[in-house]
This record gives C-alpha cells, structure tokens and sequence, in this order.
C-alpha cells in the first residue's frame, strides 16, 4: 500500500502541489488525471524518487518510504517517451537494469526477459531494435523493462498520449492484464474516459492559484 501524507512541492516561488492527500491499495490502480500545470508529472517524479518533496510523507507497505535505500527500486516508471536506447536490441533494454542494479547474470536476465516479452505479446521482438517498433511496441518494450526491476508499484506518464487512439482499448487491457497478476500501479494521465475505465479510484488535480 502507498500512503501520501501531506505531500508539498514548490519551483521557485511557484507551488505546485500542496497538502496532497491519498493512499493506494496493494494490487489496485489510481489514475490521476488534470490539465497541464496541475502537477501529475511532478506528483509521479517525486513517487519515484527523480524529485524530492519540500514536506510530506510517503509509506510504501508499513514502513517509511526511504529513496535513498533499499526501496529506491520499489517504484517502475514507463516515461511518455519511453526512454529506450536506440543502439541496444530489445532484449539488451530490459537486461541491463537487472543485471548492473540486481546483479543478476546475464543468461537469468536474458530468461526473464523472454518470459515478459511472451507475457506482453513481443515474444518475437526480442531482436529488433526501437527504431523498427511502433508506438505500442515500444510502449510495452518499455513496461517489460521497469517490470524487470521488480518493483512494488508501476507508474505511467501519460500511456495513451503518444499512441493511435485505436490503441487506447489495447492499453487498457494491458494495464488491466498487469492488474490480475497483483501488481499496484499509478497511472498519470489528461484522458478522462481511459482513467475511468482502468482505475480503482480517480484522483483529480488542479493549478494552484497564485
């Protein structure tokens, strides 16, 4: 379970979030959804420890959410952009966090690596770099490779934003695929219809005034 207590964040003299307030059950999925300048991306960033709160508090299970230990991994996050190195194959993306980070040896990456791929209908796609994906390829190129870091909870920036409107429906049953195998997720997101139809719960946001 994620517990958000009081969560604050400023740039500057600009606040941006201010006495944010939720929790997220173990196996559910909470989108939050806002127009731009509201704070999803930063509220995401700051769960996943790539920004740092200016007050608040964040338990992931029982304990105290410490970025700088042990639970640094707790967290997967599948950028908008996707973030995959266009000079590795597919297989090498999700490889190499596990084998630097986890120490895992190369033939037990490249194992469980396979095993998401099949799981996420690209077994055949292991050779291939990103250039020769598409959007939604890429996209679950992507997931297979945060997943691999076997993290507690999966964050999205925005799934939907850089894909085919026809590919929505596909997202979300990816995202609800994901869901029956018990993994928590938190699903950052300006497309009201696909938040409703993934989530357990919506959490809107809003611009601060000033």
């Amino acid at each position: 379970m994620l517990e958000v207590k009081n969560l604050a964040k400023s740039f500057g003299n600009r606040q941006i979030l201010k006495d944010m307030n939720f929790s997220l059950a173990d196996g559910e999925i909470l989108t939050v959804v806002g127009p731009s300048g509201a704070g999803k991306t930063t509220l995401l960033r700051i769960i996943a420890g790539l920004e740092t709160a200016d007050a608040g508090t964040m338990l992931l299970g029982k304990e105290k959410y410490d970025l700088s230990g042990e639970e640094r991994g707790a967290v997967g996050v599948v950028f908008q952009d996707f973030n995959l190195f266009p000079n590795m194959s597919v297989l090498e993306n999700i490889t190499l966090a596990p084998q630097l980070a986890l120490k895992e040896d190369k033939e037990t990456a490249e194992s469980k690596a396979k095993e998401l791929l099949e799981k996420l209908q690209m077994a055949d796609k292991g050779s291939l770099y990103p250039y020769q994906l598409s959007g939604g390829q890429k996209q679950r190129v992507a997931i297979a490779r945060a997943l691999a870091m076997q993290p507690k909870m999966l964050c999205y920036d925005e799934p939907t934003s850089a894909l085919d409107p026809a590919l929505r429906d596909q997202v979300a049953d990816l995202i609800l695929s994901l869901k029956k195998s018990g993994l928590t997720q938190l699903i950052i997101t300006h497309d009201m219809d696909f938040a409703k139809k993934v989530a357990d719960q919506v959490l809107e946001v809003k611009p601060l005034e000033g």
